[in-house]
């Protein structure tokens, strides 16, 4: 028997307290421009702006400002369609000034955003990482500027822990700003953190929330089952260091859970992605969940998962293969935070 239903065809919800309407899922783009080349890349965009989806993530230092560039050119005469976000951070080049969250870098690197993607406003600004090097309340005194010159609608951060989350709130209300209205979070049935932490601050600020990873950076496609051999990973080929070997004593458990989860997709009569993506939208402060499709296929597969809904018995299985709150690799949870390395920050001399 299949748990599944199909919900209503206008699947769209608010980001954050804002009263932007935005898809339930948010077409992500570290893809575009490799390995997926233009031509598919174009194809895929236009595709989700076809089916529904009017929400767009990128970043400039996606390939190099590729990504955006590609966007861009997919969006030309559909900008009011688009809820267009991006984000800086990244280095750009090989100028170390190109880079982080200082007022000189945000300035500049809003102008190149603003022409590779060929608009002159760009609704979702975003800190694509924290910077420890640049003191917070200068980066969002620069955002607050850039909101009020028009360039940008709203601004957000993406991956800063809890505790930076509520210290921008709180500083922009100190200081009479405009405060961040988003965050970006990783999130799935296997990656939960965010539940403990992130999520409940952001339902007390009224933050809007885009998810990603919901396929846990494709633990869930189905592939990572017992008794099947080490599944092909694009990102394994990245420098990843070990979170896909199944066979590495520290991913045991998680492939064990793993498992699980693709035993109740199983008796639900539905795929391990179908549940995986389901899940991720299921939770009330998920304001949108990015997919990062490589192919139209990859796409497709998306679109038809998100049709499905949880029953609440298969939610509960869920939570008893994986507690809510649970993280089984720091890594997994976006990036490894500063205060724990180097070590010579945690020794005393």
């Amino acid at each position: 028997m299949t748990e599944a239903s199909t919900p209503p065809t206008a699947d769209y919800g608010y980001l954050g307290r804002s009263g932007v309407r935005v898809s339930r899922l948010t077409l992500g783009t570290m893809n575009f421009g490799s390995p997926t080349e233009r031509p598919e890349s174009l194809e895929i965009i236009r595709a989700a702006l076809d089916a529904g989806i009017n929400t767009i993530d990128t970043a400039d230092a996606y390939n190099q400002g590729r990504s955006e560039e590609i966007v861009g050119e997919a969006i030309a005469g559909r900008r009011s369609e688009v809820v267009l976000a991006t984000k800086f951070h990244g280095q750009i080049g090989d100028n170390p000034l190109h880079a982080g969250n200082s007022r000189r870098w945000i300035f500049e690197a809003v102008e190149g955003s603003l022409r590779r993607l060929g608009t002159d406003y760009i609704d979702l600004y975003q800190a694509h990482r924290p910077d420890p090097h640049t003191d917070l309340l200068e980066t969002i005194t620069a955002l607050d500027d850039l909101v009020r010159q028009g360039k940008i609608r709203y601004y957000g951060t993406s991956t800063f822990s809890v505790d930076q989350v509520v210290e921008a709130q709180l500083l922009a209300r100190q200081h009479h700003l405009t405060p961040p209205l988003t965050e970006q979070v990783p999130y799935s049935a296997l990656i939960r953190l965010v539940e403990r932490t992130t999520l409940p601050v952001a339902r007390k600020y009224g933050l809007g929330v885009l998810s990603y990873g919901p396929l846990a950076a494709g633990w869930l496609n189905g592939a990572y089952r017992a008794g099947q051999p080490q599944p092909d990973s694009v990102r394994a080929a990245r420098v990843w260091e070990g979170r896909f070997d199944v066979a590495a004593p520290e991913n045991a458990l998680k492939f064990a859970a793993a498992e699980q989860l693709g035993t109740i997709a199983d008796a639900a009569g539905i795929s391990v992605p179908d549940l995986a993506l389901a899940f991720a939208l299921n939770h009330p402060a998920i304001s949108s969940v990015i997919i990062g499709p490589r192919t139209r296929e990859h796409l497709d597969a998306y679109l038809k998962s998100a049709a499905t809904i949880l029953s609440d018995s298969v939610l509960d299985q869920i939570d008893k293969a994986v507690a809510p709150g649970t993280t089984f690799l720091e890594r997994d949870n976006g990036r490894i935070p500063g205060e724990l390395t180097p070590a010579g920050l945690r020794r005393s001399r």
